[in-house]
């Protein structure tokens, strides 16, 4: 067993991290994720084995993730952990019935090139309709140019609602890499985009929501993303999996804000489609 503080257990993560995962001691960022730094899954889970007989006493891959800086991890092992910032857990004996909740942050994306509240109410005040033909390159990936292929396509309805740019997103802004992007379920990456507008239209600084009992509940319903992707069996690679899973969606976000309260995605059919975000301030805890 070794007594380390604070500082010799940085110092003990950045040696390791050079010796076994091969980062550059110049290049470590001790707010960087452990992710970032190329901590993978099973790098995790030897090396909190390794800190587990360091310091003689358990310590889990979960706690890994939990806390997944390096300064992060080397307050929590040290026991140096300021939790003054985090919001109190809701006592599970009071009702979250007697809570007050309010809206006070929307973001949202509407067919009609809605992309804010502002918009939206416009085109509310102005009686528009967002419905049009289908876009031209909508069936294009189904048509293989027989003739039974152009005869379904032909009995489809031409008309819809439609959300437009979909393709644009800016990964480096998110910290994800332009591979894993592509893999994303393009409602992972509208949520994503919604929720940081819920929060500047809240006036919320997104890092104070930074490991405290911020809940985020997602509505989702379709997976078909990460089914096409899935056809082609060349094509499926580490991110698929991630990409095109519903359960990910609320994930996605409590990850890159670092919340710490429930992370859930709900299928309730149409009623739960995205991507709107709303977010809610209770008297105890906060939810997007």
């Amino acid at each position: 067993m070794t007594a380390l503080d604070e500082a010799g257990l940085r110092n003990w993560l950045v040696d390791y991290l050079v010796t076994n995962i091969g980062c550059s001691p110049e290049d470590i960022d001790f707010e960087a994720s452990m992710n970032d730094l190329g901590v993978g899954s099973r790098d995790a889970v030897v090396l909190t084995g390794e800190l587990s007989e360091l310091l003689g006493r358990p310590v889990s891959p979960v706690e890994l993730w939990q806390h997944p800086t390096i300064e992060a991890l080397a307050k929590f092992l040290s026991g140096t952990e300021d939790h003054s910032d985090s919001e109190p857990v809701l006592d599970p004996a009071r009702s979250s019935m007697d809570e007050s909740i309010a809206v006070i942050g929307l973001g949202c994306r509407f067919p009609g090139e809605i992309a804010g509240p502002e918009m939206l109410w416009q085109f509310l005040c102005e009686g528009r309709s967002s419905v049009g033909e289908v876009p031209p390159d909508r069936w294009s990936a189904f048509d293989d140019g027989s003739a039974e292929v152009a005869a379904t396509l032909a009995r489809t309805t031409r008309w819809g609602s439609f959300l437009t740019n979909i393709d644009e997103f800016d990964a480096e802004f998110f910290e994800i890499s332009p591979r894993e992007a592509a893999k994303m379920d393009p409602q992972q990456r509208l949520l994503l985009e919604v929720a940081w507008e819920a929060l500047e239209h809240a006036g919320i600084r997104p890092s104070s929501l930074r490991r405290t009992q911020t809940g985020v509940f997602a509505g989702a319903c379709y997976t078909d993303y990460g089914y096409l992707g899935s056809i082609d069996l060349s094509s499926v690679d580490a991110w698929s999996n991630s990409g095109g899973a519903l359960s990910i969606i609320a994930n996605r976000l409590s990850y890159f804000l670092d919340l710490r309260g429930p992370s859930v995605t709900v299928d309730t059919a149409c009623s739960s489609s995205l991507p709107p975000c709303y977010f809610c301030g209770g008297a105890d805890s906060s939810r997007t």
